[in-house]
């Protein structure tokens, strides 16, 4: 019975590990970029308005 808790508890740790650094990647991959795209169109709207309102 001890093998099997030990063997049960470290395949639980594992697919907890594994699930979380998909998680991690996916959010890297597919999130961040996203964001930062976004962000940098905001940045592009607000130059916009400070050169507009100077002419």
């Amino acid at each position: 019975m001890k093998k099997f808790m030990s063997g049960f508890i470290t395949g639980t740790a594992m697919t907890v590990a594994t699930i979380a650094g998909a998680i991690y990647g996916v959010k890297k991959t597919i999130v961040e970029p996203i964001e930062e795209k976004e962000q940098q169109i905001e940045d592009n709207r607000k130059k916009a308005m400070r050169k507009s309102r100077a002419r």
